[in-house]
């Protein structure tokens, strides 16, 4: 190593990007992930006890899946090798198994070998990591923003435990802005800075969950803002912290009226069929951070609330999307919910069903415990015919599979709860109904 060699090394931690000065060193440091991380969880415990075997860390940008390898590395007594799959090819695995296997077989010391990026392995260069993870020579930490079981070598994924980081939550990226903007040896404190809280809310709501978005913006935003001449601090507020991200705040409280204003506006958008006004106000609750399965939950109950057998399609839609938006993820999910929302409020549409249940309920509150018609209980065990539960007539042995008969309790014979309206698909329906139950349904 050269002088220059040696000063770039020395100076390399302190010439670092800010998220990765603020890399915890041990479990203790480590904010969010407390599913995988928490003091009585088998990750944690296995750390802890240096008994690591091979593991595959996966999930979206920014979770800490770098940063838990880096702390693996601090606490374990095995030797620790890192190689970037998007830079590193066969020749250079062959170096760290040599390594591992000279380590193994002079000093009894095993080898963990993180492997950064791993779905960017080709399947040949896979395969070849494959035997030495299985014999033992390496202890595998692979980490990868795409799905392991579609992406990395099914033979690998066999051979290790798999564990999904979660974006981290808000409360968890402000617990990292202010560590950062206070820390002295790791973080900005040298520079004398404060943050308002609201901009530490704006900035942990826009990072959706990626602490390395947040951490930017902060590095940003102290190195580029001027000292106020008063107090001699750098201030970052809300303004400051918009142009950071180059993004404009809403006023959008996840937790207050505006909440609850601007999904009932989306809402009544898509009831009022107005694609417009439903596409822009889900767009408003996108930009402001809110949950995807909130709004998804959202447009399925409206499309059995105020679509119904209108158009059957709607609550398909609807579902199909809500399962999607938790497969994919933002920002793609933003389209699927589009398609949703605008799916609902292009539909013809009918209240009906929400009728229907209401004056059912209504019914059971008003006569209690009206009793079932004797032909309709079940006369499928042994002694039911002498209780008398006889008589049923089987409706596909009748014209058109209807036969007239009484299947509400006495007590309410007569009674309609479901009346169907006369927009879409609930229009056949409706003339359907009425074709079977006159004399010409059972000519």
């Amino acid at each position: 190593m050269d002088l220059f060699d040696y000063m770039r090394e020395n100076n390399k931690d302190k010439d670092s990007p800010l998220a990765k000065r603020l890399r915890p060193t041990t479990l203790d440091e480590i904010v969010g992930q407390e599913h995988i991380l928490g003091p009585d969880k088998l990750l944690y415990r296995v750390i802890k006890a240096d008994k690591l075997s091979s593991i595959i860390l996966y999930g979206p940008p920014g979770t800490g899946k770098t940063t838990l390898a880096m702390v693996i590395a601090n606490t374990t007594s095995a030797a620790f090798k890192e190689i970037n799959a998007t830079t590193s090819g066969k020749k250079d695995i062959s170096e760290v198994i040599k390594e591992a296997q000279d380590n193994m077989g002079m000093y009894g010391k095993k080898t963990i070998l993180f492997v950064d990026e791993i779905h960017r392995f080709n399947k040949a260069q896979q395969d070849y990591l494959l035997p030495y993870v299985e014999d033992g020579t390496v202890i595998l930490i692979g980490a990868t923003t795409e799905n392991p079981y579609f992406e990395v070598n099914s033979a690998l994924v066999s051979r290790s435990t798999i564990f999904q980081l979660k974006p981290l939550s808000k409360s968890n990226i402000e617990t990292l802005i202010r560590r950062a903007v206070s820390n002295q040896d790791k973080g900005m404190g040298a520079y004398n800075a404060e943050i308002t809280d609201e901009a530490i809310s704006f900035l942990a709501d826009v990072s959706e969950g990626d602490a390395r978005n947040a951490l930017n913006a902060v590095e940003l935003g102290i190195l580029s803002t001027e000292r106020n001449e008063e107090s001699g601090k750098i201030v970052i507020d809300l303004k400051v912290a918009e142009e950071c991200v180059q993004r404009r705040s809403i006023k959008y409280d996840k937790d207050g009226d505006n909440h609850y204003d601007i999904i009932s506006a989306f809402i009544k958008s898509m009831r009022g069929s107005d694609p417009d006004a439903a596409v822009y106000y889900l767009a408003k609750m996108l930009y402001g951070g809110e949950s995807v399965t909130f709004i998804a939950r959202r447009i399925m109950i409206c499309a059995c609330e105020d679509v119904g057998n209108a158009d059957p399609q709607a609550i398909v839609v609807a579902s199909a999307c809500a399962q999607a938006v938790e497969r994919v993820g933002m920002p793609e999910s933003q389209i699927i919910l589009a398609h949703a929302a605008i799916y609902v409020a292009c539909a013809p549409k009918s209240n009906s069903i929400v009728n229907a249940i209401y004056a059912a309920t209504g019914a059971v509150k008003e006569i209690g415990n009206a009793e079932v018609p004797v032909y309709l209980r079940d006369a499928h065990y042994s002694g039911a015919k002498n209780l008398g539960n006889v008589g049923y007539k089987y409706a596909h042995d009748y014209p058109n599979h209807y036969v007239d008969q009484q299947y509400l309790p006495d007590a309410l014979s007569g009674r309609t709860f479901y009346e169907p309206g006369d927009n879409g698909y609930e229009k056949d329906l409706k003339k359907w109904l009425e074709y079977i139950k006159n004399d010409n349904g059972n000519i």
